[in-house]
């Protein structure tokens, strides 16, 4: 008499005597000794001159070491305005984008990586002095009440090429 047999003598319902009969031969099959793990035991690698990606990662590692350093000598005001500049600055490329203009993409995430900075200096200017994070989320939305809107850096240089033009054509039709 087979176990699946036996099992249904007990007057089990099929499906839990099949749920049996798999379990006995999983039991069956974990009693086999393998070392298959999942994983293939060896790897290919390329060797160690071919990578070509090593030392830019070490290059784009020091450069963003020499921002935190410059960013870290500034005040927190000078960091605030810095902010809020660059914030203005991705305003101008989401515009540029939206009006299907030259831009490059990287430029989005650029900018707010250094903003990103920006403000992880800031907040680490703020644990240093002591300041919590309630107190410190209430300044934060006063600094952000207190902003006064300004064009970006940007677009007050493309205003001023077009009042030079216009003063120039002024100039030209006299």
């Amino acid at each position: 008499m087979t176990m699946a047999a036996s099992v249904m003598s007990l007057n089990m319902p099929r499906n839990h005597a099949l749920n049996l009969n798999l379990s006995a031969k999983a039991r069956r099959m974990s009693s086999l000794n393998t070392n298959f793990s999942g994983r293939i035991p060896f790897r290919v690698s390329a060797p160690k001159g071919v990578c070509s990606y090593k030392p830019l990662k070490a290059v784009m590692m020091a450069k963003r070491e020499e921002e935190l350093k410059e960013i870290r000598t500034k005040t927190t005001e000078e960091i605030n305005e810095e902010v809020i500049e660059l914030k203005g600055e991705l305003v101008m490329l989401r515009i540029k984008k939206a009006t299907r203009q030259e831009l490059k993409s990287s430029e989005f995430g650029r900018l707010r990586k250094r903003i990103a900075r920006m403000l992880t200096v800031r907040r680490e200017m703020e644990l240093e002095q002591g300041i919590r994070k309630r107190l410190s989320r209430k300044m934060d939305r006063a600094w952000k009440r207190s902003i006064i809107p300004k064009p970006p850096p940007s677009l007050r240089k493309l205003q001023e090429e077009k009042a030079a033009k216009a003063t120039k054509e002024a100039k030209a039709g006299s």
